[in-house]
């Protein structure tokens, strides 16, 4: 008895689906069989920045640790809204009327100018400054 047509178009979901189960199993399973189970002290000994650790892992760290990371997530998703809105904005086969495009471009304009009023408060305030 033969498949129905339209069972053959979800075949390549199928092997799709079969191919990542045996390597995500291979991969699960090829560590325990090939990893070494003794391994070497100095392998496994803590490594930061070249010399041993010497406090505690859970000491308090600078405050400014921290806010550097948040301006570079900060910074990091604005280049990401920036991107997708140039590719729609000034792409003239997408067809947009000219009402979008001053929309997108107006409200790219306010996004970007309270980034950078957060930005200059952020760096009056002297976060921007290593101590």
């Amino acid at each position: 008895m033969a498949a129905p047509d339209f069972l053959l178009n979800y075949l390549p979901i199928l092997v799709f689906l079969g191919l990542a189960l045996v390597l995500g199993l291979g991969f699960l399973v090829a560590p325990a069989i090939f990893a070494p189970a003794d391994p070497d002290p100095e392998k496994v000994s803590t490594y930061e920045c070249g010399f041993n650790a010497f406090d505690d892992a859970r000491s308090k760290f600078d405050v400014q640790f921290y806010i550097v990371a948040i301006l570079f997530i900060i910074v990091d998703l604005d280049v990401a809204f920036l991107f997708p809105w140039a590719v729609i904005l000034f792409n003239p086969e997408l067809g947009q009327d000219r009402g979008f495009q001053l929309f997108a471009f107006w409200s790219m304009f306010v996004f970007i100018a309270v980034f950078v009023i957060g930005f200059l408060y952020e760096w009056k305030k002297g976060a921007l400054e290593w101590r």
